[in-house]
């Protein structure tokens, strides 16, 4: 029974009592999250080298969900980007089994009628590596003819819905620069909580309140908790507007999980970052 939860990066300035080693951050992070968002791989693809020390730093059980370069399925919207998408997945090869998924993040204007080259593009995936699809067109979500559409697109490829739950992001007024700047860039979609595999991926978008943040994602422990009794393993990603507290949310998240489940695995104990004493 395994819950992998993480962050949208694995470094932040807010962190840095966390990950006394610049070059040793990735490593320092993973012991306290299990998965991370590869938001950073849609602007530039890394060097190999780059990809190698990524390796270096995890545990093949650590979760990388890497997303597809802008160029793929911003620009091209996933038509004649074979070379893109080889040079992107070499890159990525040193990171064999860590690569949870290929994160296909889809524009706000990709929508129902593009489904058949989403269907085509799916279908040249290779077989070792699963994929979960991120849409933000608004009639996948007040549609139910093209949500179900979607979904037997996704189903017969073995892909999964990824849900980004920014509900409690735009309950009320902004109370801060940091939340009216998350809402301006963060899609407006109702939530969705039906997975589609056996590893659904989930995207939690909190406040700058620690405890409203923990309050809005009490629907999600529910559906958590229901998906592990089913065996399935998810991830879950938590987002706050600057990320400062994420790491430690994170963490929060899985243990409000595990209070419910105490047969969940547990999660890996923090690298000390204090120095060591003979007393």
């Amino acid at each position: 029974m395994r819950l992998h939860v993480g962050c949208a990066m694995w470094t932040h300035p807010a962190w840095q009592e966390y990950q006394p080693v610049p070059a040793e951050r990735l490593r320092h992070y993973a012991s306290w999250c299990t998965a991370v968002e590869g938001n950073t791989t849609f602007y530039a693809t890394p060097t190999r080298n780059t990809v190698e020390s990524w390796a270096k730093q995890t545990d093949p059980d650590f979760r990388f969900v890497v997303k597809l370069p802008k160029p793929i399925t911003h620009e091209r919207r996933l038509n004649g980007v074979e070379a893109e998408l080889r040079t992107f997945l070499d890159a990525m090869e040193p990171l064999g089994p860590r690569i949870h998924a290929l994160w296909v993040q889809l524009p706000g204007s990709f929508g129902p009628t593009e489904l058949g080259t989403l269907a085509g593009f799916l279908r040249t995936l290779p077989d070792s590596y699963r994929s979960a699809v991120e849409v933000r067109h608004p009639a996948f979500f007040e549609n139910e003819s093209a949500a179900r559409q979607l979904d037997q697109v996704l189903a017969r490829a073995g892909a999964e819905w990824v849900p980004f739950d920014t509900t409690l992001l735009f309950e009320g007024s902004a109370e801060s620069a940091a939340e009216a700047e998350a809402r301006a860039k963060k899609p407006r979609v109702p939530r969705r909580t039906r997975a589609l595999s056996e590893f659904p991926i989930v995207r939690y978008h909190g406040r700058d309140s620690a405890e409203r943040t923990i309050a809005g994602w009490q629907p999600w422990l529910d559906i958590v908790v229901a998906w592990l009794h089913e065996g399935r393993s998810p991830t879950v990603f938590i987002h706050t507007p600057d990320n400062a507290s994420s790491l430690h949310l994170a963490r929060r998240f899985h243990d409000e999980v595990r209070a419910r489940l105490p047969e969940l695995e547990p999660l890996p104990e923090p690298i000390p970052t204090e120095p060591m004493t003979l007393f």
